[in-house]
């Protein structure tokens, strides 16, 4: 066999061929190729991009031939850092970069690193999110934002940079679910909403937490009335038990949301 290449087979019996190498004392695999010839080139692409310091991630990346992006970054960081992740990261000074694609990475803070090492980024229809105990969560949800948390909206970035993730950049706007800060003039604000058929507005309040808790109790209603829909449950930290309870108990929701639940549930 070529070096670097060794034969696999697959369950139907389909022969196969894998590539690895080996640096600084580790084993490296490479991937799955179709021929021996394609697994070598793996292999000697490998080797030159770990024997050549002079070779940068930003060259590698665009010249790459037959290594993945998320693997070659793997090789590049190795050679830099002396840190061997599976995952496509690499370490900057006090922040690491982590490639979604061959041209595209977002940057965290070294905090995360741990994290983002064991866990594969993925995205889907603008949002990105990880895989943990076979549930599927948002990245944003490390940052308190809800799951489908929209920029500009929801948060913002403080340096406009809208891959740039890490906690000093993050600033949340409307950490609730159904809430929405307004600006009337100077004049901050919180507004309510729940969507059952459409979106219907709970009322506007003078902070977000008290409008969280409409939104609950508006939540707890619409169940109570037989609505079968997974609503989103508002946590909110600041307050003890007591507290909220005695809030949640004197808030009153709008007749018309009362109404409009009555009619909604006659009309099922």
């Amino acid at each position: 066999m070529l070096p670097g290449v060794y034969t696999a087979k697959k369950k139907d019996g389909t022969v196969y061929y894998r590539s690895s190498i080996t640096f600084q004392n580790k084993h490296i695999s490479l991937g799955s190729y179709d021929s021996e010839e394609t697994a070598n080139l793996a292999y000697l692409e490998a080797e030159r991009l770990l024997s050549t310091p002079s070779i940068s991630l930003e060259h590698t990346l665009s010249h790459k031939k037959h290594l993945s992006f998320d693997k070659a970054v793997t090789l590049i960081n190795f050679r830099d850092n002396r840190v061997y992740i599976k995952t496509p990261i690499y370490l900057r000074k006090n922040y690491f970069e982590y490639f979604l694609t061959s041209t595209v990475s977002l940057k965290f803070d070294i905090d995360d690193l741990f994290y983002y090492s064991s866990h594969r980024i993925q995205q889907r229809g603008g949002h990105l999110f990880v895989s943990d105990y076979g549930m599927q969560y948002s990245i944003l949800s490390r940052y308190g934002i809800k799951s489908h948390g929209v920029p500009g909206k929801d948060f913002l970035f403080a340096n406009d940079d809208p891959t740039d993730y890490r906690y000093s950049n993050i600033i949340i706007i409307n950490p609730y679910a159904g809430v929405t800060r307004t600006d009337n003039a100077g004049k901050i604000s919180y507004q309510a909403k729940i969507h059952i058929n459409g979106y219907f507005s709970l009322g506007t309040y003078d902070t977000d937490y008290m409008a969280a808790i409409a939104y609950n109790k508006a939540c707890d209603l619409a169940k109570g009335m037989g609505i079968k829909k997974d609503f989103p449950v508002n946590y909110i930290d600041s307050l003890s038990a007591s507290e909220y309870a005695e809030l949640y108990t004197n808030l009153i929701l709008p007749e018309k949301y009362v109404t409009y639940l009555s009619d909604y549930c006659k009309s099922k």
